[in-house]
C-alpha cells in the first residue's frame, strides 16, 4: 500500500468518526465525501456538501466546508495546519502527519456540530 493510500485510509477513518451523522454519498479506495443534512442557503431544498477525502496524484486532500462557511472555525486553524491549506477549505497532504491529524479531526468534530445546529 502507498504512503498516500494509507493516508487517505486513516483521514476518511477520522472524518467518517468526527461527523459520523453525515450521509456518505461515496466512498471507496480513492476517498469519500459527505453531505450534511444543512440546508443550502442559496439553494432551497438542496443539502450542502460537507466535507471529503480524495486520493491524488501528487498528495491526499482533505476538504472541510465548515471552516469556509463558519470564520469562527477557521480562525482556530493553528500556522502549522494552514500550511497545508489550498483555497478556502482544503488542506492537502503529502506524508502523514499525526499532530495535524488530529487537529483536522477536531476541527471536523466542531465543524459537524456547527451545522447541526444550523
Amino acid at each position: 500500500m502507498s504512503d498516500f493510500a494509507a493516508i487517505t485510509e486513516e483521514l476518511t477513518r477520522r472524518l467518517k468518526r468526527a461527523a459520523p451523522g453525515l450521509r456518505v454519498i461515496r466512498e471507496g479506495p480513492e476517498g469519500i465525501e459527505l453531505m450534511s443534512d444543512w440546508v443550502h442557503p442559496r439553494k432551497p431544498g438542496e443539502a450542502v456538501w460537507f466535507g471529503g477525502v480524495r486520493l491524488g496524484k501528487a498528495y491526499v486532500s482533505y476538504h472541510l466546508m465548515p471552516v469556509y462557511s463558519h470564520p469562527a472555525l477557521a480562525a482556530k486553524i493553528s500556522p502549522a495546519l494552514k500550511k497545508r491549506m489550498q483555497g478556502k477549505s482544503c488542506f492537502n497532504f503529502k506524508a502523514a502527519d499525526q499532530a495535524l491529524f488530529d487537529e483536522l479531526e477536531a476541527l471536523t468534530r466542531e465543524g459537524a456540530a456547527l451545522y447541526a445546529k444550523t
